[in-house]
């Protein structure tokens, strides 16, 4: 049996296994992981010395052509196979879309350090860390210092078997891909939901719809447009070197046919004279370690990742990102997808999809590899021998060609998505239907205000203990710290914490609405022992009513439509963008925070979030919240999104308001706060009802084995 076959055997393999086992195949994910890991383990040396080696061979005076001339082709293809690639985001539809808050959002962003990145202090230090544009780096110049050294094959022999052994041992590995694909398809088979899959599949037929487009025509229209060889004579010449790259998804092996190819197109159309014809043995070498079309096709990935994990990468990143991305697929695709994941903040578990879209998508990206190869050859030898012809009408016939089927390609696929992604928006629900975490206590909740009931003389403490009843204040509308779910149940972070406090004093519940503008009256009255519903400690708050310690950080953010985010992602650019109006909570300490930060804004104060948000007031440019519970509301109103303007995190402490004479309960209820942190009690509810992990239970993937043959539960 052929590799080919063994590597398609074994993803059909995997496949039907994941369907088999169901989600049980995540017991293969080490085997999958294990696979990846072996494949990046000799990518970065046997990269730095082949780049070495190539360069190293080359003679000064060819090294300038190449330089200049192929240096220049070599730019107006990649940056085609750029434009391309971020083409393809054009296809992704549009989607309602909201999440839980993520930490991201407040995190600083990792400033963009292009002098560490790309040029290496400690050459050792960038190849540990993969730091791949600086190892590149490095090897270029110790490649071109090479060139002009006497006796420098003394040097270049070692370094040639090195490389060898590395490739040697890459082959080794590589031989593992039947069975490391089927782990992967088995893993992804098995613990896909269906509407990954479905999604997935949008990637999928844009990237080779697009691969098709570029392999096909944009880069043999290109050398047709610029040199007298036909789009049809450069397909028909080198069809079996294309098909069997294709098959085999490896580049490598039709090298020496893509040679000989150039070399019969360049001489039979007389472009290069007996001492030039063979440019292409030193052109194709020397380009083959610099990122190809197709690897620059996979920046695509990262704009779909983005759009996936609704992390989008805006369209002022494009240009960081195609540069980020051509400089890091100078090495292999397993380590740089993952840094351009991190560099553009998009969750990191989305690279087990393009693992997964890799099994079809390497097949087309070896295609327009094998096509950018012979591209750049003819195009190359052509620049270097002064034969690339600049007819303005030929050039704009390939223009017009190109950008009919661009558009069609784009916009068929955009239409086709549009229709088939009709998925029902659902994450209100998720949020509606959370629940309590542990058996609550036996509660009693008013909807309506009731009488208030003092205290004996002898404090709080005693008086609940005595009574055997907590009561605690909700603030109406406090999401995620308290409101009703779809069953009408009183939930959230700090409801779900009066429920352990009632629990570890062994007392009933009673829950009482509470008044934002009465906390010190309620609490003093005796109406409420504590409030308990994400009460912000402010100045004016804390001259009035005892607080406890603070048991969370929230971080200021607004609320905004999704396609006005751009504009609020910094406190400068709102001082100068012109009038904004921006709705606030009734609070005089966000009041003037506002007026501070942005002098010029109108301000529209509410006591709801919903009334805003909910009537959609067209006066309000965006709402003043915390991002964390500003992300709760956007589940509920997917067209808004949260923004964190930088610079400078505002952070808004959380704490339980008291009664102002009861030092003894405060000083209770700090030492329970500072309990409940240090046993994860805090740390568990800020996951499942601040960040949303497991609030949308997981649900079983159909199996064979669970649904069909019923051997497991």
């Amino acid at each position: 049996m052929s590799f080919s076959a063994r590597i398609l055997t074994g993803l059909a393999a995997g496949i039907a296994l994941g369907i088999f086992l169901g989600d049980r195949a995540a017991a293969l994910r080490w085997a999958a992981e294990g696979f990846v890991k072996l494949l990046q383990m000799t990518v970065l040396p046997y990269v730095t010395l082949s780049i070495v080696v190539s360069l190293g061979r080359l003679q000064m005076s060819q090294a300038a052509a190449l330089a200049w001339r192929g240096g220049a082709v070599l730019a107006g293809v990649w940056l085609l196979a750029i434009l391309f690639a971020m083409l393809i985001a054009l296809t992704f539809p549009t989607v309602e879309n909201a999440s839980f808050f993520s930490t991201t959002l407040v995190e600083p962003r990792p400033s963009f350090d292009f002098i560490g990145l790309y040029i290496p202090a400690n050459p050792f230090h960038s190849l540990a860390n993969n730091v791949v544009p600086a190892v590149v780096l490095f090897s270029v110049t110790v490649g071109v210092a090479l060139i002009g050294i006497e006796r420098k094959e003394v040097v270049i022999e070692p370094l040639t078997i090195a490389a060898s052994v590395l490739a040697r041992a890459t082959r080794f590995v590589v031989a593992l891909t039947p069975y490391g694909l089927c782990a992967i398809a088995a893993t992804t088979a098995g613990t896909l939901n269906l509407e990954q899959l479905g999604r997935l599949q949008i990637y999928l037929i844009a990237y080779v719809l697009v691969a098709l487009l570029v392999s096909l025509w944009v880069l043999p229209g290109l050398v047709a447009a610029l040199t007298p060889i036909r789009v049809r004579d450069i397909l028909a010449h080198t069809r079996n070197a294309l098909i069997t790259a294709f098959v085999a998804g490896d580049l490598f092996i039709v090298l020496p046919v893509l040679i000989a190819s150039s070399r019969m197109l360049i001489e039979r159309d007389g472009l290069a004279g007996p001492a030039e014809s063979g440019l292409p043995d030193v052109i194709v070498p020397a380009s083959f370690n610099f990122p190809h079309a197709g690897k620059l096709l996979s920046l695509s990935f990262v704009l779909f990742a983005g759009w996936f994990a609704d992390a989008a990468v805006s369209l002022a990143d494009y240009p960081r990102l195609a540069l980020t991305g051509l400089v890091t697929f100078f090495g292999s695709l397993n380590v740089a997808i993952p840094f351009l994941l991190d560099v553009f903040r998009i969750p990191a578990d989305t690279f087990q999809l393009f693992l997964a879209s890799g099994v079809i998508n390497s097949r087309f990206g070896t295609l327009v590899a094998a096509v950018h190869t012979l591209t750049i050859a003819l195009l190359g030898t052509c620049a270097m021998t002064n034969r690339l012809r600049w007819d303005g009408v030929r050039l704009a016939r390939y223009a017009a060609v190109t950008a009919a089927l661009t558009i069609a390609t784009i916009g068929g696929a955009r239409v086709l998505f549009s229709r088939v992604l009709e998925q029902p928006y659902t994450k209100d629900q998720v949020l509606a239907g959370m629940h309590l975490l542990r058996q609550p206590v036996a509660a009693v909740v008013h909807r309506d205000p009731v009488a208030a009931q003092p205290r004996p003389n002898g404090g709080v403490l005693e008086g609940i203990r005595e009574q055997g009843v907590l009561r605690v204040g909700y603030l109406s509308n406090s999401l995620p710290f308290a409101f009703f779910n779809a069953h009408d149940d009183l939930v959230g972070f700090d409801v779900e914490l009066a429920h352990r406090l009632a629990a570890e004093l062994r007392v009933g519940l009673e829950f009482v609405p509470a008044s934002r503008h009465a906390l010190s009256d309620q609490l003093g009255s005796g109406y409420c022992d504590i409030v308990m519903s994400g009460v912000v400690v402010t100045p004016l708050r804390a001259s009035r009513t005892l607080f406890s310690i603070s048991y969370l950080d929230e971080t200021l953010g607004l609320v905004v439509e999704d396609g006005t985010r751009a504009r609020y992602t910094s406190w400068t650019a709102l001082r100068s963008g012109g009038p904004v109006t921006i709705a606030a909570p009734d609070v005089p300490y966000y009041v003037d925070k506002l007026r501070e930060l942005v002098p010029n804004a109108t301000i529209r104060k509410f006591d709801d979030p919903d009334a805003i948000l909910g009537g959609r007031a067209a006066d309000v440019d965006a709402i003043l919240l915390p991002a964390e519970r500003g992300s709760a509301w956007t589940l509920i109103y997917p067209r808004y999104t949260v923004v964190v303007p930088e610079p400078g995190r505002i952070r808004l402490p959380l704490a339980y308001p008291m009664a102002r004479n009861d030092l003894a309960f405060a000083s209770f209820i700090n030492t329970w706060i500072e309990l409940k942190q240090k046993d994860g009690t805090m740390q568990t509810l800020y996951d499942y009802w601040i960040l949303g992990r497991n609030a949308d239970p997981p649900t079983r993937r159909w199996s064979v084995i669970r649904n069909v043959l019923h051997w497991v539960d």
